[in-house]
Formats: structure tokens, C-alpha cells, sequence
């Protein structure tokens, strides 16, 4: 009888199950078992965009899971998060019901009617008073895109509000204005298995070993004997694994990246029908000439024979670079041009659109391209533009709305909402899914801000994150794992995320989240389509029609999963869908007039340079592959736990060390202009003389940074600050 349910059950537990008496003294039993299975999902961590398998109980729920060995982006690969990505789900500290702050400031468990007649009474009467740009949400690219679509589009076209931006700002907004301005549209033209065909491959500011270990096992498999070579000022576990380690100064690849550009045009070592494609090459030409090797020596920290000697690697005939660039680029006060100056080195030489070629930006977080496309914050939803009127009609009569619904002008950045909550401007914020009172430049300001804002609703998987702790309102939402959806890799593929255990407690997936609010708020009729995530997914589908990222030639989240994802471009028109796709192998792009734009200026200086009274330059990065950006996360698992230091250290040079009396596992105060930590001292040759290196990951970290942006793209400049060491007296 008991093997007769189990060959019944059709579909994981729900909350509606039907119950059958008690068996074998079992007491109820679900009438819906099967027998163990395992079904697969994209795992939610980097951009990577491994597929993971996981391994279900009779009652369709995770028990274990496993790295998925046929899908084309990680060949039966995981990092250690990949193996623990379930561990969150348990963890003791998950939000698990709404929580409303009393006149007490304490914490109260309300039901969801109470908490969201709170965010409904509370936001319109701010909006009444105070205007439609007076609340801002702040959200992720860590959750599906059906997700972030439905909250951009209730928060501008049902809620009528206009200021929003998500976290992908601190981790790709440099990569996608350098791609925007260069190509015309946010477009990555490389695929993975570009690491496995390369002749050449050049690393910029990005610890790959660390940050993406899948990527660097690519990288190990490529059997034409790649000379890989490292730019960045530490020597990272990928840096002492490459070929050849450049040791540049701290922000010296913009001078260094201008230097190979003369070096090449000078000798002649250009692709003439790939500068045929571009524009604005003879003023480039001319721009780099006084960019000599010799004159961009001392800015680079490199010997001008040292940089006539990459240049020539770079420029080989015949030879097939790849250009890869992560934070050490993107978190920086130049950070777009120095993404182009990468682009303009692959334009000139003709190493783009081809394999084994190209300049390419490896993402961040697991759905930083989703947000990129989907999330209706700064780009208008599927990959149009807010300031196009073309663009806003053809969305609204998509959607079935009204044009005047969708807003011309242009939303604030992360910084600049920041900056409107001090001015009075703002006066409620919405954050979901991610947690800025951690993780944003100069965090203490954050602190001040709070008590200028009269509501802060902040909506996530636990109620101990930085950021809940100071919210008025906490809306317990699902994680990874317990909800359906797409995210979208650096390579542009597109997987699905399946829901393989319960929420706990009365916790929902963002989906229903906002979908509450939607019929709450009163807008739920404009959105009465938009039913479950893959409605909206197929919606989101249509309305790219048209666009660099059209995806009209999918079918449905079960061809995704047949096809082992499936990367934009997929219009209806296409007959056959290739596993591995570059962009630009026509020579054509997406500007206006189909050329390349090379774009260029003149390198500046630190916005924060060392003196007598700080003469230590701060480098933040990523501090083991167990650790996850605020570790909200990856702190829940007890291995991971282990295989990081619990509590804030950072790396200096003997030296320097030896000069200030500092001994091994000595705790160090690190002071800025900003703030002052502790840390423990770890002497290694992994940093120059005159740096110090802390792992981004500690709350700590962040009363120390820089709050300066890159001009362009308002990405924070996180990698290079001044500090002062010193031993605390005992």
C-alpha cells in the first residue's frame, strides 16, 4: 500500500495536500508521494551560472544535491558554494513572518494583512505628501528576473513612483555603460568556451581562482598552451597560477592599457577590416601617441620594457586573445574607460566576434544580466530605454497600458537616491534582497541617513542582515531553492531555478510578495496576467522582440532546460540554436550606424591619494571562494564557516610590517579619513609594499572606503583608498 502512494505522488508537498489516514501507525500520511528524484537548478550564487542537480526526497523536497555533469557552463563542476548552496535554507536566523518595529523600537510579529496595509498606509500617504519621487526601492541581481520585473514595473507603472536602482550597480554598471557607449547595447560578446580556445588570455583586476573557480577549471582545460597573463597589483592565487604576473600600481591599468595601444598602432600590428568597422580610430591614434611606454612607466608601476614586451603578446598575427576584467576594473573612479580601453585594444587587433577572442566582462552576481535587461530600474524593462518614445509605446501596448504610465526621465542611481534621502528628497526606501547598510562605500553614512528616512521597509530571507535590523518593517521572503525562475549568466545564458523546498513559516517567495502588494496597492488589474513566473517569463519574452536581446525563439522554461540554457540572442527566426554563441561575428553592432565606438580620455588620478598621515593604499576584494559578498549566505553553512577567518584580517607586505613593529596575527587598528576597524595582521608577499589588502566581506570593511564614483556609470570606486596602520597599546 505504502509503495502504491509513492508511486502516486506526482509533485512536491504543498500546503493544500490531501491527507490520507494513518498507515503502518504512521498517522497521515500525503496521498501525493513518489519515489526519490532529482530534478536541476541554476545555482544562486556568482554569475558563473553553474547548474546544479538536486536530489528530492518522496515528498519533493531537497535533501542533497550535486554539480550537474552535461550542462555546457560548468561539465559536472561546483565551487564549495555550489556544494552547500541548500545550508541557507536552515538556518536559524530566517525571517519566517512579517515584522513591524513598535513605538518601543522593538520587533513584532504582525500578520501579512497587518504588514501590508502598514506598506500600503505608510507609502501612499508619503507619496500624497511629499510626491512620486519621494520613495525609492533599492533591490538585487540575486533574484529571478520575472522577479525583478514585476516589482519595477508595479513600483513605476502601478505605484506611480520613479527613483529605483539595484546592487548590480556596485558590481556591472561600469561594464554596462563601457558596452553601451562601445556597441551601442549591454552586450557581453564572448562565450565560456572562449577560455578553452584562446591562444592568449589577459586577466584585469580579476582573481579568478577565487572569485570564479568554475572559470579558471575552463581555463585549465584549453589545450593550446595559453599564455595567461594577470594585471592587478596583488599577487592573487590566480596571479602566482598564470604565466606571467603584472604587478601594475593600484589604478595604473588605464595609462598601462593606452600605452599597448601605442605600442601596436606604432608598429603596425592592427586588423585593418576590423578598424573598418569602427569609428573614431584616427582620433584614438592620435590620443595615445604621447601615451608612450616610457611616459606611463612610473604611473603603471611597470619598466617600458615590460610593456613593449605585453604588447607585442597582445598583437600577435594569428594568435587568439581573450580579454576578461571583473571588480579590479568595474569598482573604480575610471572604471568605464578603462573597460573601453580593453574593447578598443580587442577592436584594433581584430580580436573580437571570433573564437577564442574578445573583451569581456565577467559578471558578478547570478543575475546581474537579468537586472541588467529585466529589472525596469534604469534601462526600460527588456532591454529598451525609458527616454526612447518608440520604446515606451511599444512596451505599454506589450503590457497593456497606458504610455503615460511609464516615466521619460531617468531614475537616480544607487548614490544619488542616497544623496536625495539626506537632501529630504526621499523619505521612504524599499530594499529587497540585498543589504546596504553592509555592503555600501563609506557605510557610516548610512547610519546618519537612516534617521532622515520616515519608513525603511526592508524585504529578505533573514531578519538579522545590517540592513533589516534598521528597517521599520521586514517582509520574510523565500531564497534560492524555494521559488521558480531565470537567471542570466556573463555569457548570456538563460537557466532556470526550480523551488525544492517549502519557505519557512509564513515566508513567500518576492513573486507573491509583490503580487500582494500589487492587489493591496489597488494596480492588481494591470497586472492580472502576470499569474506565476513563467506567465511573466513568456511576457517578458514577447517584449523583447526586436531588441539585441531578443529571446522571442523561446519556448518555455522546459526547452531551457533541454537545451542546457540557451543564450541571447534567440529570436523566432532562428532554425537552430547553437549551445555556444558570439556576438559581432558579422562585424556589425548595434549603434545606430552598426560601427564600434572606440571611446577614450585622459587617465586621473586617485581621488584619494596616500600622505604622511595615510601613506598605506587600501585594496578590498574577494577573500576566499567559500565567501559570498555580505555573507549572509555562505555564513549560514558550517563548512564554509571554516574555510574562512571568522573575523576581519588583512594582508600587508614584510617590509612594511617589520617597519611598524607588527607581528604575525597581531591585531592592527587600520584607520581612513572615514572610519577606524580592527583586523588581524597576515604578513605575505601577496601585497606590494605600501598596500594593504582587506577581504570585502566583513561589515568592518566599509567605514573605511572611498565614497568616490566613476563619472559615467556611478559605480563606487571600492578599490583603492588611503589608510594609516597602527598596533593598539595593550
Amino acid at each position: 500500500m505504502l509503495r502504491k502512494i509513492l508511486k502516486q505522488h506526482t509533485g512536491p508537498l504543498t500546503r493544500d495536500l490531501v491527507q490520507e489516514p494513518g498507515l503502518f501507525g504512521l498517522g497521515k500520511v500525503p496521498s501525493r508521494l513518489k519515489p526519490a528524484s532529482t530534478t536541476t537548478s541554476v545555482c544562486g550564487y556568482c554569475a558563473t551560472g553553474c547548474q546544479l542537480k538536486i536530489h528530492l526526497d518522496a515528498f519533493g523536497n531537497a535533501i542533497n544535491l550535486s554539480p550537474q555533469s552535461g550542462y555546457p557552463v560548468n561539465l559536472g563542476m561546483a565551487c564549495p558554494k555550489g556544494w552547500q548552496a541548500l545550508d541557507p535554507l536552515d538556518a536559524a536566523d530566517r525571517a519566517t513572518t512579517p515584522l513591524l518595529r513598535d513605538a518601543t523600537g522593538t520587533f513584532q510579529p504582525v500578520s501579512w494583512d497587518t504588514a501590508l496595509d502598514t506598506f500600503v498606509t505608510r507609502l501612499k500617504s508619503i507619496k500624497e505628501s511629499h510626491g512620486h519621487e519621494s520613495v525609492a526601492f533599492l533591490s538585487t541581481g540575486q533574484i529571478p528576473f520575472e522577479e525583478m520585473a514585476f516589482l519595477g514595473c508595479l513600483f513605476k507603472f502601478g505605484m506611480g513612483f520613479l527613483h529605483c536602482d539595484a546592487n548590480t550597480r556596485q558590481c556591472m554598471a561600469t561594464a554596462v555603460t563601457a558596452y553601451k557607449q562601445s556597441f551601442g547595447f549591454d552586450a557581453p560578446p564572448s562565450t565560456y568556451a572562449d577560455f578553452e580556445e584562446s591562444d592568449v588570455i589577459v586577466l584585469v583586476g580579476s582573481n579568478l581562482c577565487i572569485a570564479h573557480p568554475i572559470l579558471w577549471q575552463r581555463i585549465m582545460r584549453n589545450k593550446r598552451s595559453p599564455e595567461i597573463i594577470v594585471i592587478d597589483p596583488r599577487a592573487t592565487e590566480t596571479a602566482q597560477a598564470a604565466t606571467r604576473h603584472l604587478a601594475i600600481r593600484p589604478k595604473g591599468d588605464l595609462p598601462l592599457l593606452y600605452a599597448l595601444a601605442n605600442c601596436i598602432i606604432r608598429d603596425r600590428r592592427t586588423d585593418g577590416e576590423s578598424i573598418a568597422n569602427t569609428t573614431g580610430f584616427a582620433e584614438f591614434s592620435e590620443f595615445v601617441k604621447p601615451h608612450t611606454p616610457e611616459s606611463v612607466a612610473d604611473a603603471a608601476g611597470l619598466t617600458p620594457e615590460v610593456i613593449e614586451e605585453l604588447a607585442a603578446i597582445v598583437s600577435q598575427s594569428g594568435k587568439r586573445v581573450s580579454w576578461w576584467w571583473t571588480m579590479g576594473v568595474n569598482q573604480s573612479h575610471e572604471g568605464v574607460r578603462t573597460a573601453q580601453a580593453i574593447i578598443n585594444l580587442c577592436l584594433i587587433t581584430g580580436n573580437i566576434g571570433k573564437p577564442g577572442t574578445g573583451p569581456s566582462s565577467i559578471t558578478g552576481q547570478c543575475n546581474a544580466m537579468g537586472s541588467r535587461l529585466f529589472s525596469n530600474t534604469t534601462s526600460l524593462v527588456g532591454g529598451h530605454d525609458f527616454a526612447d518614445p518608440s520604446h515606451r509605446e511599444k512596451v505599454a501596448d506589450a503590457l497593456g497600458i497606458s504610455p503615460d504610465l511609464i516615466p521619460a526621465e531617468p531614475s537616480f542611481a544607487y548614490d544619488e537616491i542616497f544623496d536625495a534621502v539626506e537632501a529630504g528628497k526621499i523619505k521612504a526606501l524599499w530594499i529587497v534582497a540585498t543589504n546596504p547598510f553592509h555592503s555600501w562605500i563609506n557605510r557610516s553614512r548610512l547610519d546618519t541617513l537612516r534617521e532622515k528616512l520616515d519608513f525603511l521597509v526592508v524585504q529578505d530571507m533573514y531578519h538579522s542582515t545590517e540592513s533589516a535590523r534598521a528597517a521599520d518593517l521586514i517582509l520574510p521572503a523565500a531564497g534560492w531553492g524555494e521559488k521558480d525562475g531565470c537567471l542570466i549568466n556573463s555569457e548570456r545564458r538563460i537557466g532556470t531555478i526550480k523551488s525544492v523546498r517549502k519557505a519557512p513559516g509564513q515566508a513567500l517567495s518576492d513573486f507573491r510578495i509583490i503580487r500582494l502588494i500589487a492587489d493591496r496597492w489597488g494596480c492588481g488589474e494591470m497586472f492580472s496576467a502576470w499569474t506565476h513566473p513563467e506567465a511573466v517569463f513568456k511576457i517578458l519574452r514577447d517584449l523583447t522582440a526586436g531588441r539585441p536581446c531578443d529571446i522571442t525563439g523561446i519556448e518555455n522554461y522546459d526547452q531551457l532546460d533541454r537545451e542546457g540554457g540557451i543564450q541571447w540572442p534567440c529570436p523566432a527566426s532562428m532554425k537552430t540554436i547553437e549551445p555556444e554563441r558570439r556576438l559581432f561575428e558579422n562585424g556589425k553592432f548595434f549603434t545606430p550606424d552598426g560601427m564600434a565606438h572606440i571611446h577614450f580620455s585622459a587617465p586621473s588620478p586617485l581621488p584619494e591619494p596616500t600622505d604622511p598621515e595615510y601613506p598605506f593604499i587600501l585594496l578590498t576584494g574577494r577573500g576566499t571562494s567559500s565567501q559570498w559578498h555580505t555573507l549572509s549566505r555562505t555564513g549560514k553553512s558550517k563548512l564554509l564557516a571554516q574555510l574562512a577567518p571568522a573575523t576581519p584580517y588583512f594582508e600587508i607586505h614584510r617590509d612594511d610590517a617589520m617597519a611598524l613593529g607588527i607581528e604575525s596575527n597581531a591585531s592592527v587598528s587600520i584607520r581612513s579619513r572615514r572610519g577606524e576597524i580592527h583586523a588581524t595582521a597576515f604578513i605575505a608577499p601577496t601585497v606590494q609594499r605600501g598596500h594593504v589588502f582587506l577581504p570585502m566581506h566583513y561589515p568592518e570593511v566599509n567605514l573605511l572606503t572611498h565614497p568616490s564614483f566613476d563619472p559615467h556609470s556611478r559605480q563606487p570606486n571600492y578599490k583603492a583608498c588611503a589608510v594609516a596602520l597602527s598596533v593598539p597599546s595593550t
